[in-house]
Order: C-alpha cells, then structure tokens, then sequence
C-alpha cells in the first residue's frame, strides 16, 4: 500500500479503533518512521526540513553534524544557521512558476565550511502551511584544493574541451563555406548582385565573430591565466562592461537599471578578468530578454564582501537543469557554446569569491557574485561556554528567565 494511503486511512479510522489496534497501528509507524530515518541518516547530503516561519522541523545526522544543531532544535530558524540569503524569495512557493536555486555559502560555526545548496520548495495542498527541503553539500575540501587541481583531470578536462569545440566551429565554418562558394559563383558568371553579396558579407561577418567567441571562451576555460590583482571600484569595471554592451542592448529593447552606490568599498581584482565575467552575465541576461525587458544591475556591501546583481525578466531557468548549469558546454541556448558561465565561475573562484543565482520559470533570473572586500578577513569566533551556543534558547526558557 502507498504510504501516503496508509497514512490516510489510518487517520480516518483513528476514533474507531480499539486500544490494542491503536497500539499495533502506532508500531507499525515507528517501523515506518525508523526506515526512513535510517535512509536520511545514510546520506551524504545535509537535510533540513523548514516550514513556512523558517523553524527547523526536520534534519537528517549530516545536518546536526554539520550545523552545530541541538537537541532541541524546534527554536531555531534557517536563518540562525545560514545568514545572508534572502529565505522569503527561495522558499515562497509559486505553483504557476516553478523556482530553483543555488548558491554556495560559507559557514563559521561549529567550523569554517564552504556549502553549496538546493531549495526544493514544496506547498501543502490540505493547509495554508508550506515546507521547503534544503539540501546542503560539502564543498569545502574541493574549494580548498581547486587550485591545485591534478595534472590528470587536466588532462582530460584539455581532451573534452578539444573534442567539443571541433564540434561547435563546424556550423559556422559550413556557413562560411557556403557564403563563399556562392560568392565566387556570382563573380564567375558576372552576375554579382551588391544587397545579395553584401547579405553573404554581413552573414560571413557574424559566422567570423562566432569562431572568435568559440574560441576565445575555449581559451579561457583551458587556460585561465592568474589574475592581476589591483585595487579596484567594482562600479567603474561593471559600467565598463555595460558599456561594451551598449548596441546589443538598445537593439533587443532592454532597459537597463542601474543601482550602484558611490561609496563601495574598493576589492582587489582583474580588471580584465572581471569584465569578462561581467560581460557574460549581461549578456546572457539580454539573450534571455529577445523580446525586450528589464535589466537590474545593483552592486552593495556588508562587512566582509561586495556583491553584484545581475538580473533579468527573462525565461528563467528550469530546476531540473540548475545543478548542470556551470558544467561545460550545457547551454540552453539555440547558438551557446555552454562556456560563459564555466569561465565565469573559475574568474570568481580566482578572486576568492562566490556565485550563485535563483530563478523563476517564466520570471527572471538572479546571479550574485560576491566578491572579498579590500581588508576583510574571515573571522574565527571563539568557542562557545558549555551553557550557551550561537543559536538562541528556546522561548519558553526565555520567558522563564524574565519572571
């Protein structure tokens, strides 16, 4: 019998059952709710369980191990264990507009953590009340070593990357080919028609440029040169990048919001390097928008980073393919090369930062990178006493104490 069924029948006929039936049903469940518990507990993965008020309902062993969690969790909100990320914008559910999300995140507490993490928002149909699952991975030891990455995964990163890239400069050299076999059969025959051949130039021209970007993206991802740190405004490098954009943005019917404040702090960084990165962003964010709309470019601080927001009102990105999104040459563009964000990914990775983006199917996309500014320094928190933690008490021992 589904479980589900189980469960439903065995709640209707709750009244009309017997003490000894009652006792038998309430074993069977504690069978039940003990597979289940083995089955989350046997996981790699972190799995926290929120309700709608952000309270912890449910987390398997590698959460509690991971968070620091106590016994008596009830109390304690996501946010008490993950700060910086806005909860109501991942976990709100939109049954007309399914959203995923990814981000990366670093943890202090109970140890210095790098996670990355899914939202898995899910609305219950019989109540007003909602549950989202986070699934949290541990990232640290690969974020650690990523730059000295083995000489074989080079390798076989250098052969795949070879292998597609013969494949994507196919297209645009059959279409130059032709261009060309049709030009020189109009001047054999002396039949050159100038708005024909200029049409033939102008494809030639834009197939030329493709070549140049396929290959420019591969050398990027093959061989991302160290970065030339100097101290840097973010807003001047991201104005710069806008601007280079500036004829594919007027002519796609974007508007552009800007909302940069004056007094960012400095951060160190490749002024290149980051315009690439931003240069990608934008222009996967006006490629996402072929009918036009609205791009959101906002840059802000806290005391430890300075984050830039890239958004779009574009089509979105579907959950099932958030987890592929960075890998190399997935695209759900008809003329991607799957490159760009690869390249951005490692860019922010060599300046010591983060990406991470949400999206809504059909709503717009987010990315978020958040760059160390000039100075911050990861903070080590002391230990906690033994008769007190960095999550708050429960609010009965709260209002005990105040009586």
């Amino acid at each position: 019998m589904p479980r589900n069924e189980f469960f439903n029948k065995f709640v209707s006929k709750l009244d009309s059952l017997d003490p000894a039936s009652i006792n038998s049903y309430i074993h069977l469940l504690s069978r039940e709710h003990g597979f289940l518990e083995s089955v989350f507990n046997s996981i790699k993965e972190g799995i926290v369980v929120i309700d709608s008020s952000f309270r912890l309902i449910y987390h398997n062993a590698v959460a509690k191990e991971m968070f620091g969690i106590p016994d008596r969790f009830e109390h304690i909100k996501i946010s008490h264990l993950v700060k910086g990320i806005s909860w109501d914008d991942l976990v709100t559910p939109d049954k007309e507009s399914p959203s995923s999300a990814y981000h990366e995140v670093e943890i202090l507490y109970p140890r210095r953590r790098i996670l990355k993490f899914y939202v898995a928002p899910r609305p219950d149909s019989d109540s007003e009340q909602h549950y989202a699952t986070l699934i949290f991975n541990d990232i640290t030891e690969m974020y650690d070593r990523m730059n000295s990455a083995a000489e074989s995964e080079r390798t076989q990163l250098v052969s795949m990357l070879a292998a597609e890239v013969a494949h994507e400069i196919g297209n645009p050299l059959n279409s130059l080919y032709l261009n060309l076999q049709l030009f020189q059969r109009m001047l054999a025959k002396g039949e050159l028609d100038k708005e024909e051949a200029a049409e033939m130039i102008g494809e030639s021209r834009k197939e030329v440029e493709r070549l140049d970007s396929i290959i420019h993206q591969f050398l990027q991802a093959l061989r991302p040169s160290k970065p030339d740190m100097h101290v840097l405004d973010v807003k001047n490098v991201v104005l710069e990048s806008l601007t280079f954009m500036r004829h594919e943005i007027e002519g796609r019917g974007v508007t552009v919001n800007c909302l940069l404040s004056d007094s960012l702090p400095k951060v160190r960084g490749d002024v290149n390097q980051l315009k690439q990165a931003f240069y990608n962003l934008i222009k996967n964010a006006v490629q996402a928008m072929p009918q036009g709309g609205a791009l959101t470019i906002s840059c802000s601080y806290d005391d430890r980073s300075v984050f830039v927001e890239v958004a779009d009102k574009g089509k979105g990105i579907r959950p099932e393919d958030a987890a592929r999104l960075f890998k190399p040459f997935f695209t759900t563009k008809e003329k991607g090369n799957g490159l760009g964000l690869m390249v951005v990914e490692r860019v922010i990775r060599e300046h010591g930062g983060r990406l991470s983006f949400e999206s809504k199917v059909g709503k717009g996309t987010k990315f978020t990178i958040a760059l160390p500014r000039l100075g911050a320094r990861i903070r080590v928190l002391p230990p906690p006493p033994e008769n007190a933690g960095i999550l708050p008490e429960p609010e009965e021992k709260q209002h005990h104490g105040q009586e």
